[in-house]
């Protein structure tokens, strides 16, 4: 009697990640009940923006970043909802699962990051009561704030000049005494970001 084959059936590739919380995240199809905002915190505050080519005793975190452009996204639009204020803090939320990937490198491999960004970022919209879909005015004002944080960034850590990093993220026209803050940047340590985040979080959700 001829002997059965063996199974030779590859396993699917592992698709999740485990979480500190505990949580496990599909993310091929990510569910608002897997992100917990304490994963979200941690996982930023421990990916270097740059590449982590910053000046500084410690990387640029992208935690830190978020904090930026919530602040001069809420500095120029002082009347917005406390909704639009999470959606500019977690508007780089999806980089706590798969980094921050440069645009250069992107651009280089040809994948679709941006698909699978904009599928995570919705699910992490819903967990956190914000609308799916933007107000293009919302979007807009979070991408501008997006590029003022870069720009400072860029010029005070990264060793860009100011008419290089001007042509890559505008320059910035923002209050005196936000730009003096953003002049002054310094990296904070992961654990002093994540307390930050947090705090902000918090504050954005009473």
């Amino acid at each position: 009697m001829a002997r059965k084959p063996a199974n030779t059936a590859v396993p699917a590739p592992r698709a999740w990640q485990r979480m500190l919380s505990g949580r496990r995240l599909d993310l091929l199809d990510p569910s608002p009940l897997d992100i917990e905002i304490s994963d979200i915190a941690h996982g930023l505050a421990r990916v270097a923006r740059w590449n982590g080519q910053t000046k500084g005793a410690h990387a640029l975190s992208v935690a830190q970043h978020s904090l930026l452009v919530e602040d001069i996204a809420q500095t120029l639009n002082p009347r917005w909802s406390q909704a639009s204020r999470r959606a500019a803090l977690l508007h780089d939320a999806p980089e706590y699962v798969i980094g921050d990937l440069i645009s250069p490198f992107k651009a280089a491999v040809g994948l679709d990051y941006k698909a699978f960004e904009r599928r995570l970022l919705a699910a992490i919209h819903r967990r956190f009561d914000i609308p799916e879909h933007l107000p293009d005015s919302v979007t807009q004002a979070i991408k501008a704030a997006d590029h003022s944080a870069a720009y400072f960034e860029a010029t005070v850590l990264a060793g860009f000049a100011p008419d290089e990093a001007a042509r890559f993220f505008g320059t910035p026209k923002l209050p005196q005494d936000l730009t003096h803050r953003l002049q002054g940047l310094t990296p904070m340590p992961a654990e002093q970001a994540n307390t930050a985040f947090l705090a902000r979080f918090t504050a954005l959700s009473a």
